[in-house]
């Protein structure tokens, strides 16, 4: 490594040499930089796994705008519900080809076992299901029959095996807010910050199971606009004659969006993961800089020397910056594995979506590096003000 260093920087690596003459001093720093690391990845991957459960959700449909409630129109699972009479509207734009109305819900599962579920019901008329992704298409088909359902196979702390085998032909009957329902498929949607799993339902079961929900006044509306229409265009044509203050149509990729951007910034989870990510940017570039300055000060004579010698102030800057470096790296590995242990052990304990990606680690490995940076050039402001004369 010394030669490598050695080739790429045409010198002799001093910044290394002066690391490498501390171990114990090395490893503390390594430590720190790699404890900074795993907590900016914890953070990061929470504000991740929040944004992705809400976003796979809106992935369950094949629809090209999403008519909601002007009121408060931030996520399906939000918000007022809409009159019905908008879909027909709506369908009136020479530019919407099709629609249906959307019921969305939370329904609580007491299972055999003991076990509790909250599920989040998604019902929808079986004769629109060309709404739906095309993998769920086919399960809806069997819905048109009262007191079907599709269950959640990645319902998070409860056994779903047994629903392994359910279809039309073996149904698989189980209790649901207090009705006899039978599980004819299953698709797979998980838990979130909000809930445990999914369900599908055609709108008479979702009313069956809700009695207190109108069929006059559907959560939301799925349109599908003519083929080669712009529906960023067809979407606030509609939204001005439908009324701005009334009704909310967007693109269903901006809606999802939208409601992923309102949970990362103005709800509490979104805020306090942002406040951990700056917390962990903390305490790296302190611990960096509390080890680059004790590394300073332990070397103000030699660097007297070269400075007396006239070397120029590049010279120290490169030091430090390359001791600085080279901490970052070398503590950025740790961190990086800690962390994707970390998404390992809380995805399976938590049931919540938690992955590393590419560009996380990227950006994480560049900010780790600029965070080191930023401390190396803090650590040597002493020496840079100091008189040759008055280091020795």
């Amino acid at each position: 490594m010394i030669g490598a260093l050695t080739r790429l920087l045409g010198r002799l690596p001093i910044g290394l040499l002066q690391l490498l003459h501390n171990r114990n001093r090395l490893l503390a720093a390594i430590a720190g930089v790699a404890f900074a690391d795993m907590l900016v990845f914890v953070q990061l991957g929470l504000s991740g796994s929040l944004t992705e459960a809400v976003q796979r959700q809106y992935r369950l449909f094949d629809a090209d705008l999403l008519l909601l409630s002007a009121a408060d129109s931030d996520g399906l699972e939000e918000g007022s519900n809409v009159p019905r009479a908008r879909l027909y509207q709506a369908l009136a734009h020479p530019d919407v080809a099709d629609g249906a109305p959307l019921w969305v819900g939370r329904v609580v599962w007491n299972t055999d076992e003991g076990d509790t579920a909250a599920l989040g019901a998604f019902a929808l008329d079986p004769q629109h299901r060309h709404l739906l992704r095309d993998d769920l298409e086919p399960l809806f088909e069997p819905l048109t029959l009262l007191d079907t359902v599709v269950t959640d196979r990645d319902t998070r702390f409860l056994d779903m095996s047994r629903f392994d085998t359910a279809s039309p032909d073996t149904p698989i009957p189980f209790e649901l807010q207090g009705r006899r329902v039978q599980a004819v498929g299953t698709f797979g949607l998980g838990g979130g910050f909000a809930g445990d799993g999914g369900l599908l339902a055609s709108e008479q079961t979702f009313f069956r199971l809700l009695p207190r929900r109108s069929s006059a006044a559907p959560s939301h509306v799925l349109l599908r606009v003519a083929p080669g229409a712009d529906a960023e265009r067809v979407g606030a044509e509609l939204t001005a004659e439908l009324g701005p203050d009334q009704v909310t149509v967007r693109p269903i990729r901006t809606a999802m969006a939208t409601a992923a951007e309102v949970q990362l910034r103005e709800r509490p989870t979104g805020i306090i993961f942002a406040f951990g990510v700056l917390i962990g940017v903390t305490v790296g570039i302190v611990i960096a800089y509390q080890v680059l300055a004790t590394d300073v000060a332990d070397h103000l004579g030699e660097y007297a020397t070269f400075k007396a010698m006239g070397y120029p102030q590049s010279f120290f800057v490169g030091i430090i910056l390359e001791e600085a470096l080279i901490l970052g790296v070398l503590g950025f590995i740790p961190g990086l594995g800690l962390a994707m242990a970390f998404y390992d052990g809380l995805a399976m304990r938590a049931g919540v979506p938690l992955f590393m990606t590419v560009d996380r680690a990227v950006v994480v490995f560049v900010g780790t590096l600029v965070a080191c940076s930023l401390s190396g050039v803090l650590a040597m402001r002493r020496l840079a003000a100091a008189d040759p004369a008055d280091l020795f």
